[in-house]
């Protein structure tokens, strides 16, 4: 159904984003098995993402991703390539769907900063918009709304501390931190006055419930993150963008997914697709939030009839996250003009949230 016209690509790298290429052949040299003279790197960029830069790397016939923080950033921790790599070096061997990592390397005088590479996965993503000429029936769609839903179920499934990852985070008390933690972030990158902002913040803080059994969270679980196998895009080939998994309250993770999530019978599902819905969400045959929940559910055993306060919870994490990137524009750490009109989709983002509490559903 899906031919090669489809697959994700990549396209020059932009400018101020540039990699050193001759440091980067003498570190491959140095640290990948199997590389041989004369080693001639070219280096392309993958154009979307906002947080950290993923590039893609070609050499004697070879491929490879490499991801860095970006050029100018001050929360190192918040883009750790060492955590990251550290993740998916265990991950990938219980879970199919995790790139396999090649390596990491911390000294920054190679690249200016820490990063790793990673195997690439080729394969189709779906944004917002659908490629020209890529049409999904109806059928195709539903199916692939189920295996969404159903990998999620999978990654919360697996036995962390059997694959070595029971160190990755603290579960105890996970939903009261992140809420807090969500709140002191938005402050620290805060701009513009937002209205309801504060509403938001504070029925939040008033409804924290009681936490689901620990659970391995990806937190930016959404269609533009999943390769999808061309020849059958109901199959999920790779997940992608690692940088924010932890251990936690597998309903946060699921909050996060719904949403992202814009349906056909939202009166703003224009605002939604535009604000928070990275991928073709509204399709015909497109599952409802309600019919998501309901299938993950299924899957898990897990109680969900309390997901408006993680729906909103997730609006509001969207927005933080929306936010701490416009700050980065407007103190010049960034000059990536996709970010210059970010504010508005933080005030989105919290109307969604503050229509969703006044309806009393997701």
């Amino acid at each position: 159904m899906a031919m090669s016209m489809y697959l994700d690509e990549t396209q020059p790298v932009r400018k101020g984003e540039e990699l050193d290429i001759r440091r980067l052949e003498t570190y491959l040299r140095e640290h990948l098995p199997d590389v041989s003279e004369p080693l001639i790197v070219e280096v392309e960029q993958f154009p979307y993402g906002h947080s950290n830069l993923t590039y893609l790397l070609r050499w004697n016939g070879r491929e490879a991703v490499l991801r860095r923080p970006l050029f100018v950033f001050r929360e190192k921790t918040a883009y750790d390539m060492g955590r990251e790599y550290r993740v998916l070096s265990k991950l990938y061997k219980v879970y199919a769907a995790a790139p396999r990592p090649l390596a990491y390397c911390e000294d920054e005088s190679v690249l200016g900063a820490p990063f790793y590479l990673m195997e690439r996965k080729r394969g189709v993503i779906l944004r917002q918009t659908l490629p020209p000429g890529l049409n999904l029936d109806p059928e195709t769609v539903r199916h692939l709304c189920e295996s969404f839903m159903d990998n999620l179920a999978r990654l919360h499934g697996i036995d962390y501390q059997e694959a070595g990852l029971g160190d990755l985070g603290r579960p105890d008390g996970y939903v009261r931190r992140q809420v807090e933690g969500w709140i002191k972030r938005y402050g620290n990158a805060q701009t513009d006055e937002v209205p309801h902002l504060d509403q938001i913040m504070k029925w939040l803080t008033a409804r924290i419930p009681k936490e689901s059994d620990a659970a391995l969270i990806h937190n930016d679980y959404k269609y533009d993150n999943l390769v999808l196998d061309p020849q059958d895009l109901t199959r999920i080939i790779a997940v992608l963008d690692w940088e924010m998994c932890t251990l936690g309250d597998p309903l946060m993770d699921l909050g996060t997914t719904l949403a992202y999530w814009a349906q056909a019978d939202d009166s703003d599902r224009l605002e939604l697709q535009g604000a928070g819905g990275p991928g073709p969400t509204t399709l015909p045959g497109s599952l409802t939030r309600r019919e998501l929940a309901e299938r993950y559910s299924e899957k898990t055993g897990l109680d969900v009839s309390n997901l408006l306060f993680y729906y909103c919870f997730g609006l509001f994490k969207i927005a933080v996250i929306v936010q701490q990137i416009y700050y980065r524009y407007v103190k010049g750490y960034t000059r990536d003009e996709r970010f210059a009109s970010l504010h508005e989709r933080v005030a989105l983002l919290i109307r969604i949230a503050m229509r969703a509490v006044e309806a009393g559903k997701f």
